[in-house]
């Protein structure tokens, strides 16, 4: 990707989203395209905020986090205010994201069992059946 203007077509297949989605960003001012009549046009700046926007989104980031995240860009201190905020989210994020592993390897655990419990009663009634 390099300093030229994308369409919405271009921007489509390199990064794997459709131009709803797309558009959906841009309605909830996260990226802003050039606008020509109908026609938009991404930048340099859209491409790696929308970058920015699919590994929030992957990391669990709600929208409205990335908003703010995103509008901290711009206050001049370097992104130093932009990076002490996302990494504070993003621990936040970790913690849930390692609760919720723990939550399903218990459950994975307790499913396993009744699994055993089943394949042990299936097996008894199977031989019930063979000596009747």
């Amino acid at each position: 990707m390099t300093d030229q203007l994308m369409t919405i077509r271009e921007m489509c297949d390199a990064f794997d989203v459709t131009a709803r989605t797309l558009r959906f960003y841009e309605q909830k001012e996260l990226i802003s395209p050039i606008r020509e009549g109908q026609k938009r046009l991404y930048t340099r700046k859209d491409r790696g905020r929308l970058k920015l926007i699919l590994r929030g989104k992957r990391f669990g980031f709600s929208l409205e986090e990335i908003r703010q995240l995103l509008d901290l860009y711009s206050l001049g201190d370097g992104q130093t205010t932009q990076y002490l905020r996302t990494y504070e989210i993003a621990q936040k994020h970790l913690a849930d994201l390692e609760a919720r592993r723990d939550e399903l390897n218990d459950v994975i655990s307790d499913l396993k069992e009744q699994l055993q419990w089943g394949e042990q009663r299936l097996s008894q009634i199977n031989e019930k059946d063979v000596s009747a």
